[in-house]
């Protein structure tokens, strides 16, 4: 049935002229995929890359960008808040505090350096080869400090395990028999 308003050679003629419409839309879209490869030909013959073209829009995009109004007044409104912020007394002081404790931190830091450089010095003294089996190397503190810790925490190690009640042998599997310490730690 026809529309209000319409008469049958209204509505007849309507409809021919979509067909008609449509089939050039249809031309149209044959024409722009043409032109398309076309132009992807021609690019890839200059040696352009589909990645050229993309960054080449982004520049264009970013340039259009940093021209528009609301760009142009948002940098200059935020470099006012910035010079505000700077000379404020608050970020003055904030600024020399900080400073300060760089400086300090990195004194400290230096220091713990210098000492861990002295003690690996005064360590490295000693052959490698022979460091262990040396009577001085094994009296100094440093090496009596290491000693001790390395012990506490193999005690911890060993006696958790001869402690526990799910049957696991002591490391050395030699049960009740105590581990001859030949190690040097």
């Amino acid at each position: 049935s026809a529309p209000e308003g319409l008469s049958a050679a209204e509505e007849e003629e309507l409809r021919a002229e979509i067909v008609k419409v449509e089939e050039e839309i249809g031309t149209l879209r044959q024409v722009l995929a043409a032109k398309e490869r076309h132009c992807g030909e021609l690019k890839r013959k200059l040696g352009m890359t589909p990645l050229d073209g993309l960054k080449q829009n982004l520049s264009k995009s970013w340039h259009d960008v940093q021209v528009s109004n609301a760009y142009v007044k948002t940098s200059e409104k935020l470099g006012e808040w910035n010079d505000k912020v700077t000379q404020s007394d608050f970020y003055k002081k904030t600024q020399e505090t900080l400073s300060q404790a760089g400086q300090k931190t990195s004194a400290a830091l230096s220091n713990v350096g210098s000492v861990i450089s002295r003690k690996l010095g005064d360590m490295s003294s000693y052959s490698i080869r022979h460091s262990i089996s040396m009577p001085a190397m094994r009296n100094s503190a440093t090496f009596k400090s290491f000693e001790d810790r390395v012990g506490t925490i193999k005690s911890r190690v060993v006696g958790s395990r001869e402690n526990s009640t799910d049957g696991l042998q002591s490391p050395s599997g030699a049960g009740d028999k105590p581990p001859q310490d030949n190690a040097p730690f």
